[in-house]
């Protein structure tokens, strides 16, 4: 949830605990400050619904009830605090340490600080989270700052969003979207939503916007599919376009690449801090070695080598920065963090 949205709920929650009676719209309106900036009275009528529904959803006991016995139909709103209160909370062993890595998977993320206050507070109960995560086990979703929190708040208000969108072959374009909802595939974040402009539905990777994220105010027109998996969608298409396109030969720098190295077939380390690799190459292979930046230089297929350096050149020319300039002497130099996808597909696509 948005920590805008986040502190409105919280605020709201604390307002209605701490009123004896029931406390009408207007009163809240006139205390709760995003209320009282709403521009007219049917944003705020939205905004005070979704806030109603979400506490409701989230389990909180909100209470309707009359104002003034001699005005019934003034109706007004509280949260009686002994529903509200929790019983005495315990986890086992193998649920605190899930609980522990969820809250480092949001650690460089805009909700760090939530994440670590709400450790603080299971530790201060009694609970033992634990400083590390289990063997083997850590969270490696990044969160593609600054588009994921605008587009997560417009996905729980429901607005058209505006931003600028990076094509697979560089170029860029002003995107309209509907969003539907964010999800997470092989490190990367995606955005299913409905593209207006191209009238259909889209799924966008969000490292590749390239502008800040406009919330329009706009409510959407399009229904919100009932059955939406943005992860089996992009996953179906990597399997359908990622062809075998045989043996490809890398020099990789040494102490990088490991994904590269742990489907290597082979590994040959060598003594100028280069080692030579031989991967199975697919159809998506040159947009995943371009995001390895300076760490990578395609030996063979000279076809390969080829497509990495023209991903690496659009990127440069989309950010205009002289980086191009050095890709088409030595192959990959941009230092572009991460491993990606770089697909697309019908019906559901990645947008290119």
């Amino acid at each position: 949830m948005p920590a805008s949205k986040t502190e409105r709920l919280v605020n709201l929650v604390i307002c209605l605990l701490a009123s004896r009676t029931f406390v009408t719209k207007e009163r809240l309106r006139a205390t709760l400050e995003p209320y009282r900036n709403c521009p007219t009275d049917e944003a705020f009528e939205r905004m005070f619904e979704r806030d109603k529904e979400e506490l409701r959803e989230l389990g909180i006991p909100l209470e309707v009830g009359t104002v003034s016995a001699l005005f019934e139909d003034e109706v007004g709103y509280r949260i009686a605090p002994g529903e509200y209160a929790l019983p005495e909370l315990h986890l086992e062993p193998d649920e605190a340490a899930a609980i522990g890595v969820a809250a480092r998977f949001w650690q460089q993320a805009t909700l760090a600080q939530a994440a670590s206050s709400a450790l603080l507070k299971l530790k201060a109960a009694g609970l033992d989270i634990g400083e590390a995560a289990p063997a083997g086990i850590e969270p490696r979703v990044r969160i593609e700052a600054p588009a994921f929190e605008p587009l997560l708040e417009a996905v729980y208000d429901r607005q058209v969003v505006r931003f600028s969108y990076r094509r697979s072959d560089g170029e860029v374009r002003v995107r309209e979207v509907e969003p539907w909802t964010i999800d997470s595939w092989r490190g990367r974040w995606y955005l299913a939503g409905f593209d207006l402009g191209r009238d259909d539905a889209r799924v966008f990777r969000l490292d590749r916007i390239t502008s800040p994220v406009l919330l329009t105010g706009r409510a959407p027109e399009h229904k919100v599919p009932d059955r939406l998996d943005v992860r089996a969608h992009v996953d179906t298409f990597a399997e359908r376009s990622s062809a075998d396109l045989g043996p490809a030969t890398l020099r990789v720098r040494e102490g990088t690449c490991f994904p590269l190295r742990r489907g290597a077939t082979s590994i040959a380390e060598g003594d100028d801090g280069w080692d030579t690799i031989v991967i199975t190459a697919y159809a998506d292979t040159a947009g995943w070695l371009a995001e390895y930046g300076a760490d990578v230089v395609v030996l063979d297929p000279p076809s390969l080598r080829a497509a990495v350096i023209s991903n690496l050149r659009a990127i440069a020319a989309s950010v205009s920065t002289p980086a191009g300039a050095l890709a088409q002497e030595n192959g990959p130099v941009l230092p572009v963090d991460g491993v990606g996808t770089g697909k697309h597909h019908k019906r559901l696509e990645v947008a290119s």
